[in-house]
């Protein structure tokens, strides 16, 4: 689990930095949930 969490919050962490807008933040953190839950699986 906790490789899981580490996996996220990098992606999130570099997600959220490499946008510039708020819409593109918004993509982004949906993107990243949606990687973390197809490593959930």
């Amino acid at each position: 689990m906790s490789k899981l969490l580490l996996v996220g919050t990098l992606f999130l962490g570099l997600s959220v930095a490499a946008c510039g807008t708020l819409e593109g933040a918004g993509k982004d953190l949906s993107r990243a949930g949606e990687a973390v839950q197809d490593v959930a699986r």
